[in-house]
């Protein structure tokens, strides 16, 4: 089972942000600011620390989270969504575009909890 998905209006704005910056890659923090906003890169245009997640993949760029974030919602399920406006800051690629991704979350049941895909740790491979 998935920890990730998206929903088909966030693949439309990934596909466009794909076409004008080529492969990409999503890091959501757990800190201030755009803090728990999840934010879109070039890839590489984000320096990971030791023990970041990647909880899986929106078409085939990495979705990276903070590890102390994980911790507290690594029981959910993320479906990465799209609106229209600004978020707070404005460092992620979509939002000269008018655009805000965001996450929605839903808990695992217990049966999904044992069926989960596994996860990788930035720096410990």
């Amino acid at each position: 089972m998935k920890r990730l998905s998206s929903t088909p209006k966030a693949l439309e704005v990934v596909t466009m942000l794909e076409d004008k910056f080529g492969r990409l890659m999503f890091y959501q923090a757990g800190g201030c600011c755009e803090g728990t906003q999840p934010q879109c890169f070039e890839e590489g245009g984000f320096y990971l620390r030791t023990g970041d997640v990647c909880i899986g993949q929106i078409k085939d760029f990495k979705f990276w989270i903070d590890k102390d974030l994980f911790e507290y919602w690594k029981f959910s399920h993320f479906e990465l969504d799209v609106v229209d406006g600004f978020g707070p800051g404005g460092f992620s690629l979509e939002t000269p575009y008018g655009k805000t991704f965001k996450v929605n979350y839903t808990l695992f049941s217990p049966d999904e909890l044992d069926q989960l895909e596994p996860i990788s740790r930035f720096g410990e491979d």
